[in-house]
């Protein structure tokens, strides 16, 4: 049994299917892809993992347990974090207090520094030092002051990557992460996911258009295609699929 595993999972809307008996499967410290067309229906695959919507067939356990039912927040509680296709940040906050306003009360945060009057300023300086470790780690070390809706886009992508891994998490979604970076952001987003993956051992889900990217970082892809999985392995084998060329290219490109 996997860490995160979704089985047989299905969902409508009014009548249009958007994903029919979608399964996969993600274990700690592995790099999994999820592709496919715009429309394909990988944005709903990660608002089924995290609570947004709830299947209407089908299960998804973390850790065994099932958390189709539970809520947005008790998902996180859990220990799945997730970034957005849109960027969701506090547009008027700095870059230090978006990660400040993740930082998870699971792992002793902002509720525990409010309870524990003795020992709440040893409590603000461990999370003020994790938040300012996280800006470094995104490489935002010197913006953590600057506001979040001045920051350049792709540094706006990486603040909520920062803010995400604040929650503790051990399950990591990330939607087109890569989406209006420049060729050398890309570059570096790819070592810092790497990085994610291997020194921290998170289990991560990525929703990525760019396929250089993709391949490069991967262990395994899935591909949607109208809702269903039409292949999965390894990004070779993935990369020379029928199935897969032709929900890219056409069919009379294979």
């Amino acid at each position: 049994m996997a860490f995160l595993e979704l089985d047989d999972c299905a969902l409508s809307f009014g009548g249009l299917t958007a994903v029919s008996g979608v399964s996969l499967a993600l274990d700690p410290g592995e790099l999994v892809g999820l592709i496919g067309p715009n429309g394909a229906g990988k944005t709903t695959v990660f608002n089924l993992i995290t609570g947004i919507y709830e299947p209407e067939r089908g299960t998804i356990r973390l850790d065994g347990r099932s958390i189709a039912g539970l809520s947005p927040t008790g998902i996180n509680r859990r220990g799945i974090a997730r970034t957005f296709q849109g960027i969701r940040l506090f547009p008027n906050l700095t870059a230090y207090q978006n990660v400040l306003a993740g930082h998870s009360p699971r792992a002793g945060g902002l509720l525990g520094a409010i309870a524990a009057t003795a020992q709440a300023d040893a409590t603000r300086e461990r999370i003020s030092t994790e938040c300012r470790s996280l800006l470094r780690l995104l490489g935002l070390e010197e913006q953590r002051d600057v506001a979040a809706r001045a920051l350049p886009y792709g540094a706006q992508r990486r603040l909520e990557i920062a803010r995400a891994l604040a929650t503790s998490p051990k399950v990591l979604l990330l939607d087109e992460p890569a989406a209006g970076t420049t060729p050398q952001e890309k570059v570096e987003l790819m070592e810092q996911i790497r990085w994610l993956r291997e020194e921290l051992g998170l289990g991560i889900l990525v929703i990525e258009h760019d396929m250089k990217l993709i391949m490069e970082i991967c262990d395994r892809i899935t591909v949607l295609d109208h809702g269903e999985v039409i292949a999965c392995g390894a990004p070779d084998a993935v990369r020379c699929d029928p199935k897969v060329i032709a929900a890219y290219l056409g069919e009379e490109q294979v």
